[in-house]
């Protein structure tokens, strides 16, 4: 009875957090303020719910919550630069992604932990995510970089006040604090893989290793070509755009095949 009403407590939760996040979407014309207000209650609602995931009596992970979780993130850095920024426009967008994120994460909450998991683990996956979040952030700001680049290519009137050199530089800062972030994450998978693993498996060259591998090469790539010959523009773009698409194959991507595919446990 008691697992049933809290089962249901969290569908109804779930449910709120992922209408509260199409608000903004359904009903645009209730004015900023609300609007605003209606989106915050519903990633408070979201961040409930995955405090509650990863530290209740069974807690889960797996790919649908590791893409809560860097919606979540990506959400508050958009909350807080906005504020900042209110030319930014695509609020509309990364509530609908939101929205999507809390439902998958309730259709697929992943595989329950051990119980005996490694004291590093809470912190390996608080780096992972964390890069995955301001690696999502960067995407964002090079998508608004690159319209911007093609409504001026087509002397279009800017749909955003924000100019493209200032887009420009805020997405090399998320880049460079997630590569920060992601170096830490496979120092700490290097220096207690075992304590992370298991006895023996110090380091493992699975899927995630080698695409973990790829990504941070793909970014340390973009990092030294823009700081020693100048790469910016559509090119950097592109590059950007491949390391964020092996860094989500890398966790993402194989847990999904994992736990949807091939319907195992990793």
């Amino acid at each position: 009875m008691i697992l049933a009403s809290a089962s249901a407590l969290t569908n109804g939760l779930s449910l709120a957090a992922a209408l509260g996040y199409l608000v903004p979407i359904a009903l645009p014309l209730l004015g900023r303020p609300v609007v605003f207000r209606v989106a915050l209650a519903a990633w408070c609602l979201h961040g409930i719910l995955l405090a509650d995931a990863m530290s209740g009596d069974a807690p889960r992970f797996g790919f649908a919550p590791a893409l809560s979780m860097t919606a979540w993130l990506v959400a508050a850095v958009y909350a807080v630069e906005s504020r900042f920024y209110p030319q930014l426009q695509v609020g509309w967008r990364l509530c609908a992604l939101a929205s999507l994120a809390v439902v998958m994460a309730q259709l697929f909450p992943g595989h329950l932990l051990h119980p005996h998991a490694s004291a590093w683990l809470p912190l390996h996956w608080a780096l992972g995510i964390g890069s995955y979040g301001l690696f999502g952030a960067a995407v964002v700001h090079a998508w608004l970089m690159g319209r911007a680049e093609d409504r001026i290519r087509m002397a279009a009137e800017a749909d955003s006040a924000m100019p493209l050199l200032t887009i420009e530089r805020l997405t090399f800062r998320f880049v460079r604090l997630g590569f920060a972030l992601l170096t830490a994450t496979l120092v700490v998978a290097l220096l207690f893989g075992e304590s992370l693993y298991g006895p023996g498996t110090a380091w493992r060259w699975d899927h995630k290793t080698i695409f973990s591998i790829l990504s941070w090469v793909t970014f340390a790539g973009l990092l030294l070509g823009r700081a020693r010959f100048g790469l910016r523009g559509r090119r950097a773009v592109r590059i950007l755009y491949a390391g964020s698409m092996l860094l989500f194959l890398a966790y993402v991507g194989s847990r999904f095949v994992i736990e949807v595919l091939l319907s195992r446990s990793p």
